[in-house]
């Protein structure tokens, strides 16, 4: 099925760009709505279908390999019938999914509902489409960018949501209230896809093929920064996805913590990472440059994961947290601007979704082997662990930034 829909007048596209682009940052920002409300009381959930640590790592890990697969999946769908049927298809499965896992009777049934939802929630590469299908080349960037602000708002607001609907004190209905309430803003995204938006694809004449997927891996291992700054992006958000399936577990065993503390210390890291990401990383980056700054961020998350081992007190934990998520924040956007810099124009969509598959593959391994390891170790070792893996990443990136300069300083050939 192609779109030959003849283009409207450019006063129209105009006029209709900004409520389609407020649903799209809507769509975005909802997902991580519903992924911040369900995130900090999983393990506690989990917990009430009599499931073990493992079983509450495969949990989160489920969620992460659906969207492994779906990104490029809808991506390539979305060329082919439209954005607004493959968001709207994804944005329903999404508010599908949180119902059944509201009701889900078992560890496995849950499991199965979060791989599902994690399919449903792979829309990013979507939404990024039809920014750039309605959208000036010179305003690309700046719209594009929002997309990651709606990312941090939403990562805010779920944790701060949950932890104000959660009732432990009701029993399993105490813990179905926040998926509810993510189910219904999955609802209303639906709603405003299809009142909302309009079509964006013009035509399919001229449209490039899509590469296959992971296409560009010999491309990426080829490249002295790109490979490099993969490694940089699997380490890390290995460490990272490990603390996050077991925090909730961890400040149970230690400091007798319920859903409500976690969701609020959650809450407290995006509120951190929203601001540094929006005010500090980019002046930080222009003067120390990415690679620096990169393995800067990998370093001081990995004083924040020993920090909270080591916190003699429950209020050094948010803490701690909050160095963590200072050093978070130095990490991702530089991660893409190294790629982005070492990168031909016709490839940084397939350079950078490489990346986010790295990135799943990291969130889908991580929290298997923490939950491994906080139920036969004990429950301080995947930070510790996690902390020690962030020293092999900033050496990585280090050595990712000189590649970068040997590149640049060699001769471009003759014509």
């Amino acid at each position: 099925m192609t779109f030959n829909t003849p283009p409207e007048p450019p006063a129209k596209q105009s006029r209709r760009q900004v409520p389609a682009l407020a649903v799209l940052f809507l769509v975005v920002f909802i997902n991580l709505v519903g992924f911040g409300l369900v995130v900090p009381l999983l393990p506690f959930f989990a917990r009430s279908l009599d499931a073990a640590p493992w079983q509450v790592a495969l949990l989160f890990s489920a969620y992460s390999l659906g969207q492994f697969f779906a990104e490029p999946f809808w991506g390539r769908l979305s060329d082919r019938i439209g954005r607004k049927p493959v968001l709207l298809i994804t944005v329903s499965a999404n508010a599908v999914g949180y119902l059944l896992l509201a009701f889900a009777p078992n560890i496995w049934v849950a499991i199965g509902i979060r791989l599902f939802t994690g399919l449903g929630a792979g829309n990013v590469s979507t939404v990024q489409g039809y920014v750039a299908d309605v959208t000036p080349p010179e305003k690309r960037a700046g719209r594009l960018g929002l997309i990651g602000a709606a990312f941090g708002a939403g990562f805010v607001a779920g944790p701060g949501l949950s932890g104000l609907l959660v009732r432990e004190d009701m029993g399993a209905l105490g813990y179905q209230l926040p998926i509810f309430a993510a189910c219904g803003l999955a609802v209303i995204a639906a709603i405003g896809v299809l009142v909302f938006l309009k079509e964006s694809l013009v035509s399919q004449a001229d449209a490039p093929a899509r590469p296959p997927f992971l296409g560009g891996v010999r491309d990426a291992v080829s490249s002295p920064v790109v490979s490099r700054v993969l490694l940089v992006t699997l380490i890390y958000m290995a460490a990272f996805s490990g603390m996050e399936s077991t925090f909730g577990l961890w400040t149970e065993a230690r400091y007798d913590w319920g859903p409500r503390e976690v969701a609020w210390a959650f809450m407290a890291v995006g509120i951190v990472s929203v601001i540094c990401q929006a005010g500090v990383t980019g002046p930080l980056s222009r003067r120390f440059g990415e690679s620096r700054l990169l393995a800067g961020g990998c370093l001081i998350f990995g004083v924040g994961l020993l920090g909270q081992v080591f916190s003699p007190m429950a209020w050094g934990v948010p803490v701690m947290m909050a160095i963590g998520a200072f050093g978070m924040a130095m990490t991702m956007p530089n991660i893409s601007a190294l790629i982005s810099r070492a990168t031909p124009a016709d490839q940084q969509g397939a350079m950078l979704g490489l990346n986010m598959a790295v990135s799943s593959t990291a969130r889908i391994l991580g929290p298997v082997i923490a939950g491994f390891i906080f139920s036969t170790v004990g429950h301080d070792w995947p930070m510790l662990i996690g902390a020690a893996l962030t020293v092999p990443a900033a050496l990585m990136a280090l050595n990712a930034g000189r590649a970068a300069r040997r590149v640049q300083a060699e001769p471009v050939p003759a014509e």
